[in-house]
């Protein structure tokens, strides 16, 4: 019999918040987890991205942080990437009550953070380097935190957050409750356990490795020149898709060529600002973006559920991170795709890649309707939710038929779905310019007309506004 929210110990409120979510059983990571740390003892858990680890450390926390004062809080989360964080502070918020709970990282201004830091924050979720600003610029102190936090502590490593880690947690209270979760717990993830943890509780979850396995693997060979439109084909044929590369400057490029080619395609890297990288994430879950091209960094923070394909346009830089791409999809039962685009200079190495992850396929010649002959093939059913959907709400749409950016359009060339609904499509503004007012853009001819019908229109700027509102609502 399955253990309950109440009978790990956790107060009744939370409970109450937890089933009005849809919260009725706890996962097997919080079952492991959750007694022990509301008793305040030191976890050190492994688990997976999706596990539930987000609610692991979170109920605790809730349950048992005290009202702090400003600028000084009692708790912190610290995690790799912005989006991560975004996300902690999301799922903490559903069911914090009156906790307050602040989120704090780099890609916008300091104003906003302050001022909810002068107003006082009990939970501070935070990625290490904005964190280090604000204790220079004196906005916070880490004196009064007696309980923290790490979150992803391999990735955190692999980033070289490291020497920061040891330098905020050197900060917190000497007597503090330190939870540490990690998908691995070897290396630098040991040390800081072995420095910074005092007999810790030590649970694992899940696969170590995660297995890739589910997924079919297919290795196309190609010129450098051809990725773009082959990638193209990949992702119309079966989608939503990640699409892996390596620079930001490739990622932007990418995505242009991409939506050249009729693919409905954002780019997700370090140097977009946050409101970019936000809207593109929200549109990738919610089915409006078919690819979204990505850096192994920025990466590292989306967690979607339902994710069809992986194409890595760009060959990983080693196996692990092969694995942590490819484990994008495939998850929960689900099928999935992986696409890896082979230049010849590149077939050895990646023979070698394959040995050290346990796969032997052979390199073809690039073929969309395989991929599009998979992804009919019958898949295990679903799960009513899994514990990533429960905690952020997010699961993309899959789409496994050939794409043609025209069914998006009706007869007369205007789309009919997305974000340009009821917008004619360039070759038609063109042909409406010619046909109006002498030459008057189409966007002008359509001010024109509703000027001279007595009405107003509302310009581009104000009506992407809208959109963004009405999707943040």
């Amino acid at each position: 019999m399955s253990l309950t929210f109440a009978q790990l110990g956790v107060p009744e409120t939370i409970c109450n918040a937890l089933k009005h979510r849809g919260f009725t059983k706890p996962f097997e990571i919080q079952a492991a987890t959750v007694a022990d740390a509301l008793a305040g003892r030191d976890i050190c858990g492994r688990a997976p991205s999706g596990s539930g680890k987000t609610l692991a450390f979170g109920i605790p926390l809730v349950a048992s942080v005290g009202r702090a004062e400003t600028r000084r809080p009692h708790a912190l989360v610290l995690a790799p990437t912005r989006e991560l964080a975004e996300q902690i502070n999301t799922v903490l918020r559903s069911f914090a009550g009156a906790v307050r709970i602040g989120v704090v990282y780099g890609g916008i201004g300091y104003a906003t953070q302050i001022r909810a830091l002068r107003r006082g924050v009990d939970i501070l979720v935070a990625c290490p380097g904005r964190l280090e600003d604000l204790i220079d610029q004196g906005a916070v102190s880490l004196s009064a935190i007696n309980r923290v936090v790490l979150d992803e502590a391999d990735r955190m490593a692999d980033m070289g957050f490291m020497p920061a880690v040891r330098r905020l947690l050197d900060r917190t209270a000497r007597k503090r409750q330190t939870m540490l979760f990690s998908a691995t717990l070897d290396g630098d993830v040991a040390k800081l356990t072995r420095d910074y943890q005092q007999n810790p509780v030590r649970h694992e979850v899940g696969e170590e490795t995660p297995d890739i396995t589910a997924a079919h693997h297919m290795f196309w060979n190609m010129a450098q020149v051809d990725r773009p439109g082959i990638t193209a084909e990949a992702v119309s044929a079966v989608w939503p898709a990640i699409v892996f590369c390596r620079t930001r400057h490739r990622s932007d490029r990418l995505a242009k060529q991409l939506g050249k080619a009729g693919i409905q395609a954002a780019a997700i890297h370090g140097g977009r600002r946050q409101s970019q990288r936000n809207r593109a994430l929200a549109d990738f879950a919610s089915g409006r973006v078919q690819a979204l091209v990505a850096t192994d960094v920025a990466a590292r923070g989306i967690h979607v559920d339902g994710v069809a394909s992986v194409v890595h346009y760009d060959a990983p830089e080693d196996h692990k991170t092969y694995v942590h791409r490819s484990g994008r999809t495939a998850r929960g039962g689900q099928g999935g795709v992986v696409v890896s685009l082979v230049q010849p200079d590149q077939v050895k190495g990646m023979r070698r890649l394959q040995r050290q992850v346990g796969l032997n396929e052979p390199f073809t010649t690039p073929d969309a309707s395989a991929l599009r002959d998979l992804s009919r093939a019958p898949s295990p059913t679903y799960p009513a939710a899994t514990a990533e959907e429960h905690e952020i709400g997010s699961r993309a749409p899959r789409h496994t038929q050939p794409t043609d950016p025209r069914r998006h359009q009706d007869h007369s060339g205007r789309a009919t779905s997305g974000r340009h609904k009821g917008r004619p499509k360039a070759k038609h503004r063109k042909k409406a310019s010619q046909g109006h007012g002498g030459g008057r853009s189409w966007g002008r001819n359509k001010a024109y007309r509703s000027s001279r019908a007595g009405g107003s229109t509302p310009s581009r700027r104000a009506s992407r506004t809208h959109q963004l509102s009405r999707a943040a609502g």
